[in-house]
């Protein structure tokens, strides 16, 4: 199934969950490239792979810190699971659902 679309993800950190929504679309020469909506900010995804039903990324976030995220998720139909790790800090889980359309978190 084709992981390109909208996600409503949901990362269950130390300091509460944060919401976000991960936007994949596949580019013409095959590869997948992503932004992410969330705490009011939209950040790109780097290093962005798929190798069978595994997902993964990278991204930089500045809020509520400053943090370099490494996803790594399983999709499975419209539904994610996995985790969230950055740097030494212990990982965090990782839930998402596949959006219908465009919605972004306030």
């Amino acid at each position: 199934m084709p992981v390109e679309g909208n996600w409503n993800l949901s990362v269950s950190t130390p300091i509460g969950k944060i919401k976000a929504v991960v936007e994949l679309c596949r580019q013409d020469d095959g590869t997948l490239t992503g932004v992410a909506h969330g705490t009011g900010e939209e950040v790109p995804l780097s290093d962005v792979a798929l190798s069978g039903d595994r997902l993964t990324w990278r991204q930089t976030v500045t809020k509520p810190m400053r943090l370099n995220l490494a996803f790594d998720v399983i999709v499975d139909g419209d539904t994610l699971t996995g985790t969230s790790k950055a740097g030494r800090l212990p990982s965090s889980k990782v839930t998402g659902e596949r959006l219908t359309s465009v919605e972004r978190p306030a």
